[in-house]
């Protein structure tokens, strides 16, 4: 299976990053960009696995050799890649990696560096690479990810090679969820179509139950304003749903990674901590809550994603035929409410929730207030004059 695979609808990218790995002297630093789904994070893990793989020139990529592998699993002695789960990237972590980049490969040709977060550097740690980037040692290559070249200062922007990145076709997700994860073709097509092509959400949606009926939730719910007290209910109801598909997704998780260091730790299994075990407990537990802080924000984020979609159905059943609707299923009712709304009112509910989504990601405006807020707007005249 070829590292390719998962980047499925981006045959372009896939050809620009193929002629790369085969040249001898490939493009120092790279910026790969595209919308949230898109598949920026496995463009730049396929085209580390092709830069580093065992195979001859025209064979690059092959997916099976043992660098293809490594890479792939991240465990490749030669490749450094860089997530966050936190709001930033601290500049501590940036100065790290600044010190990993003057490392010679240790069994590849190339010393890759995979920043999947790149947006989320602050100007302070941006600017620590940017001397690096500047002057990379020679065997070193930079591959950066953001959803868009604006996310990225332009002085780094400017001396990196640009990949970017669309939304593949439903029908390229849902063939991939078939082949890749062997779900059952009706629920993947489903789930690529209530996903909006977005990869990692069309998975869970075709696997979690909870996470399908969630959606399913937040998605009706402007069927149900139909009054100022309607929508402050609803914006909670919106809240509530949000947040559980993030505890869900972390809780678990934040348990076992406690008690992964406890047992590293050799700590006792009842009484008091000693001071030294305290002390890595308490920054296990402030990187778990700032981490929980940009899960909340990004199903948030999600969630009203999902919202959209409902609006933007009912936008194309009034502006065309409405072929293609995320939320076929919804069809009856969506018609239904074409009918009753104009296209500039549907127009300027679709800005209100985006002006929501911007507030909620720069400001620690509360996410319930903002919400309630936003439920009001999508209110009728005719509602809200009654």
């Amino acid at each position: 299976m070829s590292v390719w695979t998962d980047l499925r609808g981006q045959e372009p990218v896939v050809e620009q990053l193929q002629r790369a790995s085969r040249s001898g002297a490939p493009t120092h630093a790279w910026l790969f960009t595209g919308p949230p789904g898109s598949g920026r994070s496995n463009a730049a893990r396929a085209f580390a696995a092709a830069l580093l793989c065992d195979r001859d020139v025209a064979e690059r990529g092959c997916g099976t050799c043992k660098s293809c592998r490594t890479v792939l699993a991240g465990s490749h002695a030669d490749l450094t890649n860089v997530t966050t789960e936190k709001v930033t990237i601290t500049i501590d972590e940036a100065r790290e990696l600044v010190r990993k980049a003057q490392d010679k490969p240790s069994t590849g040709r190339w010393r890759v560096i995979i920043v999947e977060d790149a947006d989320r550097m602050q100007e302070r740690s941006t600017n620590v690479l940017l001397k690096a980037i500047e002057e990379p040692p020679p065997r070193t290559i930079w591959l950066l990810c953001a959803p868009s070249p604006g996310d990225v200062l332009v002085t780094i922007r400017s001396r990196c090679r640009s990949v970017s990145l669309r939304l593949p076709p439903v029908r390229d997700v849902a063939d991939l969820l078939v082949h890749r994860d062997g779900i059952d073709p009706a629920t993947a097509e489903a789930a690529a179509r209530a996903a909006q092509s977005h990869i990692g959400v069309a998975k869970r949606l075709a696997t979690d139950d909870g996470a399908r009926e969630r959606r399913n939730q937040i998605v009706r719910l402007p069927l149900t304003l139909r009054s100022v007290s309607g929508a402050m209910q609803a914006a909670a109801d919106l809240v509530k749903l949000a947040e559980a598909e993030a505890q869900s997704s972390f809780e678990q998780r934040d348990a076992s990674e406690r008690a992964a260091l406890l047992t590293a730790l050799g700590a006792p299994e009842s009484g008091t901590l000693p001071p030294s075990m305290r002390s890595q407990v308490k920054r296990l537990e402030e990187d778990q809550t700032r981490r929980a802080k940009r899960s909340k924000n990004d199903y948030f984020d999600r969630a009203l994603t999902d919202l959209i979609s409902f609006y933007r159905d009912v936008l194309m059943l009034q502006v065309s035929s409405g072929r293609d609707l995320v939320n076929e299923p919804l069809r009856p009712e969506l018609e239904a409410f074409a009918r009753r709304e104009s296209a500039e009112d549907t127009l300027r509910r679709i800005d209100t929730i985006n002006e929501v989504r911007e507030r909620l990601v720069s400001t620690n405006v509360s996410p319930l207030l903002a919400i309630e807020a936003m439920a009001v707007g999508l209110l009728s005249r005719k509602d809200l004059a009654s």
